[in-house]
């Protein structure tokens, strides 16, 4: 029996697993098709595809700018070059901010770290129960597993439809609703004098980005990302299923309005719902160990909206497991 059992892979799950492994038997669970949570890579063929969630890595605090400068230099990272324009008079652009990403595909950070693990994909959690000092977990496969321990790294609805029986703690009660987005992946007519990417000042379409230039293949298409805003795919998430072609529409014409690309084919399109893509409010607590039922939550909603939000949460939730 592996004593942590970890359910996600994101980039919490796979740091706290990455974390806990030097020491402990480490086991993880999610439910999708690999490995990256929200910075997964939507993979079409070869190398060639989509960063269809986190678009780029740009490190703010010391130790997180030393985590991604040592994956540069193990050419798991790399920096985005290009001429990345900026359309959004809101928000001010940080030049000395690098734009950082993946190597293959942005989740690559989440597979470095997942190398030594026991990973098994397609496997989504439905229930846990607490009984004589084990947690019992039922997949949808209809397999119940007991663990030591338990460390949840999933999104805060999920997480409180899961444990609300078993944490008593204030963070869990607060009345967080995590954002929503919806991509929108196209190919194109291959343009010499493509840009980089696009950040948009525009109630629907909030960015763009060019995945040719990321230079991880050879394409005879432009494929591009389209990222809507929050507050446009929190009133079209629940109904993105059913009206994908046409959210999609919306946001290709105004991609090209935006842009000023010329209108052309669209080859293909792909369209992707992020119900719960993140939470902008931070809470007092960067992550959750209880060390009597040895439950533990780590995650990026406890710190805030980017990527690295969920490497701060995991390191904060190792501490509190190794005092």
């Amino acid at each position: 029996m592996s004593e942590f059992c970890i359910i996600g892979s994101g980039i919490s799950g796979s740091t706290i697993a990455n974390l806990l492994n030097e020491k402990h038997s480490v086991i993880l669970f999610d439910k999708a098709r690999g490995p990256g949570g929200r910075a997964s890579f939507k993979r079409i063929k070869g190398k060639t595809g989509f960063d269809h969630g986190t678009q780029y890595i740009s490190p703010k605090t010391r130790k997180f700018k030393k985590f991604a400068k040592d994956l540069i230099k193990k050419r798991i990272l790399k920096v985005w070059g290009g001429k990345h324009v900026f359309l959004n008079s809101k928000k001010k652009e940080d030049i000395k901010h690098l734009k950082i990403i993946g190597k293959n595909g942005n989740n690559d950070i989440s597979k470095h770290l997942l190398d030594k693990i026991n990973c098994n994909y397609h496997n989504e959690l439905k229930k846990i129960y607490y009984r004589n000092k084990l947690w019992h977990l039922l997949f949808d496969d209809g397999k119940l597993r007991s663990f030591k321990s338990l460390i949840l790294t999933c999104p805060f609805p999920q997480l409180k439809k899961l444990s609300k029986k078993f944490i008593n703690n204030p963070f869990l009660n607060k009345p967080i609703k995590m954002d929503a987005n919806i991509t929108t992946m196209i190919a194109i007519k291959k343009n010499k004098k493509s840009n980089s990417s696009y950040l948009f000042e525009d109630p629907i379409l909030g960015w763009a980005g060019n995945e040719n230039s990321k230079k991880r293949f050879q394409s005879k298409y432009d494929l591009w990302t389209l990222q809507s805003t929050f507050n446009w795919a929190n009133k079209k998430i629940n109904k993105n299923k059913n009206n994908k072609k046409e959210n999609s529409k919306i946001m290709i014409d105004k991609f090209f309005k935006l842009s000023n690309i010329k209108k052309t084919k669209i080859y293909y399109s792909l369209n992707h719902g992020w119900k719960y893509s993140s939470n902008s409010k931070s809470f007092r607590i960067k992550s959750y160990w209880d060390s009597k039922k040895k439950l533990g939550v780590c995650a990026d909603w406890f710190v805030g909206p980017r990527l690295e939000s969920g490497w701060i949460s995991a390191h904060d939730l190792f501490k509190k497991i190794s005092r």
